[in-house]
């Protein structure tokens, strides 16, 4: 076991000097090209699509637990691993895998700021070709118990003053210019928040600085004391905002698996 936590987000350079520091689980999400050409030291890597699963038109859901467990288990993830996951992207499928381990009760999970390309961009130490070999863990999953909703959750909580929900897609999208479902549009009430606004582009995809996040959330009414529930085509872009909410010391956030080509392909949910 380590001996200190990390923070939900990690540094690259606090990263670095705690690798090789038993019961931490590196994590990578990378595309396995682009995991093969450069990694972490030391990292395992977990294809995107083994941790989402369709039933078309809806996708972005979450697996068979059976099958997600023999995914986490052959990944070396286990109860008392300290996972750190990362990604090339800005965190989407990283913050992704967050929220999955969370729904299941860990809390021992954190994001690694910037991820890969802050990771290369900034020079830290790289390894080439295939993916340490771990493991299987011995990992057992419950029943998912916090941070996940369904539009039957989200319908129930639609009139709440306390309760808001986070459309993380574009601006075409949330204003239904853009259609990718049978029905275009937004989810009633939704405020929009575009996954990519929580990025710092010239700090290599980090998250842009908490008390300048929290005060231009705050301006939309996305404030700590209300539940939020995120969501945004299949919950990939918005597992970024999820974890973003998550880093600012939200406790009440949820990610909606299927998103809009759920809630926009059913006939039985509003639409603005």
């Amino acid at each position: 076991m380590m001996s200190e936590r990390l923070p939900l987000l990690v540094q690259p350079e606090e990263l670095a000097a705690r690798l090789g520091e038993p019961g931490l689980r590196v994590i990578d999400l990378s595309p396995g090209d682009i995991f093969r050409q450069q990694h972490v030291p030391g990292s395992v890597h977990l294809p995107y699509g083994e941790i989402v699963a369709s039933r078309p038109p809806v996708g972005g859901l979450l697996p068979e637990q059976d099958l997600l467990e023999r995914v986490l288990r052959s990944a070396g993830i286990d109860s008392d691993a300290r996972i750190v996951a990362l990604d090339a992207e800005g965190g989407g499928a990283a913050g992704r895998l967050m929220w999955t381990l969370e729904i299941y009760g860990f809390d021992n999970v954190s994001l690694l700021d910037g991820g890969l390309q802050a990771w290369v961009n900034e020079g830290f130490p790289t390894e080439t070709g295939a993916p340490a070999s771990v493991p299987d863990s011995d990992l057992t999953l419950d029943e998912p118990q916090d941070h996940i909703a369904d539009a039957r959750f989200i319908m129930e909580r639609l009139d709440h003053e306390n309760f808001l929900t986070l459309d993380a897609r574009s601006p075409e999208e949330y204003a239904g210019t853009a259609v990718r479902a049978a029905r275009g549009g937004h989810i009633p009430g939704a405020v929009h928040y575009e996954w990519t606004r929580a990025m710092d582009r010239s700090r290599n995809l980090r998250l842009r600085p908490a008390d300048e996040l929290r005060d231009e959330l705050a301006r939309l009414g996305i404030t700590p004391e209300r539940e939020v529930a995120v969501y945004c085509h299949t919950h990939h872009r918005s597992a970024l905002s999820y974890a973003m909410l998550r880093i600012l010391g939200f406790e009440r956030v949820h990610g909606y698996p299927g998103s809009w080509s759920d809630w926009g392909n059913r006939d039985d949910t509003p639409v603005e």
